[in-house]
């Protein structure tokens, strides 16, 4: 998921920097451990709060990236119907009641859900996501002293990534502990590293079982950090170069493999190197029904190039494997197949690409089918009109 989360995020900037995404973009790179793990231990019938940083709670929880990304896109298949954009996600039937813009303005409002459930009598806890720019705020003070008094099921996570915008926290608090204001609500406090999953997941744990049960409310300071600016439009000048790149060294995705490898997962590479073995022999068969054996070899060395890509952006899941591989055999289609009809026009006269296409019929359609690429994209009007 952190993956899914990280790759959505990329390229969610790369739309945004073409102009096909509008309004703000703040993006999640470099936090992912905190709502995966926060995802994992809460219930179908818990409730999340969260800030205008909202994408990767929402996809955490379960929102289909379609919709996240049909949102920022501004249409009505969004989960917003398009009217929230980046900033206002929501998903009700997943309990996730936002993304909200205005800084520390949703922690009275998770406050209410979590009386709501305790009037109630529910067995259900909410959670709140902020950042440590929220902490100065005076509707953080208010959520925070009626949670402590009425012992109300929620869960205060302040995701502190060190910067409110482009200001450092030792500008803005007297105290470098944000978990230390927990003990002035009456509730319990905790702080640690947010980029190993396994940490976060325990410790958020602790805290959704201690409501649940009726322990009352908790204040988490998750120790984390950005590696973008603050909003795709800040460059974040406000830091040192050298700063990131230490940073960086403890990308939570980085954090996990190594400890998944150390664990003896390591294995996962061959797998990799076995699958794209396969994948280039069957591309190569199936590109050879295509257009020859040069085609086929050409096919073969691409999917074999893609393969340090894919070993350098590794990935747990064999699903995002399987994708990069039939992207990168469509990918040569796309480049190849226009110039391979014309070739063998060419060569074997004007029509004679329209008449191989009727005699091969079948293993086309069936490549087609096999390998789901959109011919249409990159074939003569006579293969389009033939697959029909």
């Amino acid at each position: 998921m952190m993956m899914v989360m990280r790759r959505f995020e990329e390229e969610a900037a790369r739309n945004y920097a073409k102009g096909k995404i509008g309004g703000f973009l703040h993006l999640y790179i470099g936090q992912e451990a905190i709502a995966v793990a926060a995802a994992e231990v809460l219930e179908e019938r818990d409730y999340i709060f969260q800030t205008y940083r909202d994408h990767g709670i929402a996809l955490a929880r379960g929102m289909p990236a379609k919709a996240a990304m049909a949102e920022l896109f501004g249409k009505d298949t969004g989960c917003s119907r398009g009217f929230g954009g980046s900033m206002h996600f929501f998903d009700v039937e997943r309990g996730f009641l936002g993304g909200w813009a205005i800084v520390g303005g949703h922690l009275a409002l998770a406050a209410g859900t979590a009386f709501k459930s305790k009037y109630a009598g529910e067995d259900s806890v909410t959670v709140c996501f902020f950042g440590d720019g929220s902490t100065n705020i005076g509707g953080f003070h208010e959520a925070m002293s009626l949670a402590g008094l009425w012992k109300l099921p929620v869960v205060f996570v302040c995701e502190n990534n060190q910067y409110a915008m482009g200001t450092p926290l030792e500008r803005t608090s007297p105290l470098k502990d944000l978990s230390i204001k927990a003990k002035g609500y009456g509730m319990a406090g905790d702080r640690f590293d947010g980029h190993d999953v396994e940490v976060v997941q325990a410790r958020i744990s602790e805290a959704v079982d201690r409501a649940r049960s009726g322990g009352g409310p908790t204040f988490i300071e998750v120790l984390t950090y950005r590696f973008r600016g603050h909003s795709m439009s800040d460059p974040a000048k406000y830091r040192t170069r050298t700063e990131l790149e230490q940073r960086k060294q403890q990308d939570p995705i980085t954090v996990v493999r190594e400890k998944l490898m150390g664990l003896g997962v390591a294995t996962l590479k061959e797998e990799i190197n076995k699958a794209l073995a396969f994948g280039t022999v069957e591309a190569g068969v199936a590109m050879g029904r295509f257009g020859g054996t040069d085609v086929a070899l050409k096919s073969a060395k691409h999917v074999e190039q893609a393969k340090d890509k894919v070993v350098a952006a590794w990935s747990p899941t064999k699903e995002w494997l399987t994708t990069y591989q039939k992207g990168a055999i469509e990918g040569f289609c796309k480049q190849r197949g226009v110039g391979f009809a014309k070739a063998y026009d060419d060569e074997h006269g004007k029509g004679a690409f329209a008449k191989l296409m009727k005699k091969k019929k079948d293993d086309i359609i069936a490549t087609i089918l096999k390998f789901k690429f959109d011919w249409s994209a990159v074939a003569p009007k006579e293969l389009t009109a033939l697959v029909r």
